[in-house]
């Protein structure tokens, strides 16, 4: 379970003890500074959810460290202000630095209780929206209603109730990212931070300081694995991770504490971690290029993420969602696929997986014109020639079976799209009895929802 960590600051013993008691009842976990350098060391320490913070103190007043925090630091936690003389000039002062909010003492506790809540779903909600200006709108559960993706999401839903390391593995676009964001929502630390951390964007001359974080003098720079202090952190790609990196996130993991950049003090973590790639890690090992303790330390529950050639029956629906996507997300005009363009993308091999699936899906909206999709518009999308055009010369390479359903598929294809799906005109057309040809239909994997029915 995620647990907020505060800092009290306040040079009052009276008030310090009171407030501690009251949040370590509320389940928060709380340390405390009698002044403010006490509070720069607490805060260098361990990286506080929120801090309670004291105007008057013997030697720096509250505003000061305010200021100073908020130029030293880029991922500022949420921090209420308190003060027993406060005037409206210090209330707008500290508002103007970035503190939520200001109370006035004597503290009333109901109050307090009320806007360290409101305080701590503010940061969550905007640290959310940073992550959905990323990427796409999310799909909270990964979609599809075929056996594969039941039996997938129901793996991945067990194994969210443990804090075990989880090894994502897939092809490129398979959907790791999402999965491992799904993971997240479904455990008990939904409410902690999820970041995450492109390898291959990784640097050797600043993964150091983005991994582990830094210290210049007063100024603290928290890396991603403090920053997923409470949360999740996934690390997308891991197999790009420099070898060196590799060391130090693998003595991390094993000691659940970090030393910054620069620091020389050990800070505690508590994360858990999401790992994805598309390489056999097991492999790299033995080539020398991934290190053998951090490849066991997170080889603890490896899920093989499907490509979209394995649960082609769900192709259908994420191409209704995209074009949902697109049209709500972007205002483009809504584009209908006709049967036989469907019944194209359903036997289509999908090498680019999910995300080709999105980007095709995006630029058939962009360039087209009319309101069907047809199979000749998707095949020019996907960078090749009808297969009417081309069946005898791939027929010539592939067994006899395999090219007369190929070319039986393509042909059937064909004739739906001009029929438009009705069964009546394409048996005529075909010359082939009704019944007949729905069996046909059926053998080939092309599914049919007639105009008549």
């Amino acid at each position: 379970m995620s647990v907020a960590h505060i800092l009290v600051v306040d040079d009052e013993p009276d008030i310090r003890e009171v407030v501690k008691e009251l949040l370590e009842d509320e389940g928060y976990v709380v340390t405390v500074a009698a002044d403010g350098e006490s509070a720069r060391k607490q805060r260098m320490e361990r990286r506080p959810d929120l801090i309670l913070l004291d105007v008057w103190m013997p030697d720096i007043d509250g505003i000061t460290l305010l200021k100073e925090w908020q130029a030293a630091s880029d991922t500022m936690p949420p921090v209420i202000v308190m003060s027993g003389h406060g005037t409206v000039e210090t209330a707008v002062e500290a508002t103007r630095l970035g503190a939520y909010d200001f109370l006035e003492k004597p503290l009333s506790m109901a109050k307090l209780l009320l806007t360290i809540r409101h305080a701590l779903e503010h940061s969550n909600l905007r640290r959310e929206n940073i992550g959905l200006r990323r990427h796409a709108r999310p799909i909270l559960q990964p979609l599809g209603k075929s056996r594969e993706m039941q039996q997938l999401r129901i793996q991945v839903e067990k194994v969210a109730h443990t804090d075990a390391p989880v090894l994502l593995q897939g092809e490129p676009g398979a959907g790791k990212r999402q999965f491992a964001r799904f993971l997240h929502d479904a455990s008990p630390r939904r409410e902690g931070a999820f970041i995450e951390v492109g390898v291959a964007s990784i640097s050797p001359a600043n993964g150091m300081r983005q991994l582990l974080g830094e210290e210049q003098g007063e100024r603290v720079t928290y890396g991603s694995l403090e920053q997923a202090n409470g949360g999740t952190l996934f690390l997308n790609e891991i197999g790009e991770l420099d070898l060196e990196l590799q060391g130090r996130l693998a003595s991390a993991l094993q000691k659940k504490a970090i030393v910054r950049i620069g620091g020389v003090s050990e800070v505690p973590i508590h994360v858990r971690l999401i790992a994805s790639t598309r390489f056999d890690l097991a492999e790299q090992m033995r080539l020398g290029r991934f290190r053998e303790n951090l490849y066991y330390q997170l080889n603890v529950v490896p899920i093989n993420v499907l490509p979209l050639r394995e649960h082609r029956d769900d192709i259908l629906e994420l191409l209704a969602w995209y074009v949902d996507y697109f049209v709500q997300e972007e205002a483009l005009s809504y584009r209908r696929f006709s049967m036989a363009a469907q019944n194209r993308l359903r036997n289509y091999d999908w090498p680019g997986n999910v995300r080709e699936l999105k980007n095709l899906v995006q630029r058939l909206l962009i360039m087209g014109n009319s309101e069907e999709i047809g199979v000749d518009e998707v095949d020019r999308a996907l960078g090749k020639q009808s297969m009417i055009e081309t069946a005898m010369p791939i027929a010539f390479d592939l067994p006899l079976r395999q090219a007369r359903e190929q070319f039986e598929r393509a042909y059937f294809e064909y004739q739906l799209d001009k029929v438009g799906g009705n069964m009546t005109q394409l048996a005529k057309q075909a010359g082939i009895e009704r019944t007949h040809l729905y069996r046909k239909i059926k053998s080939l994997g092309i599914t049919v929802r007639s105009d008549e029915d």
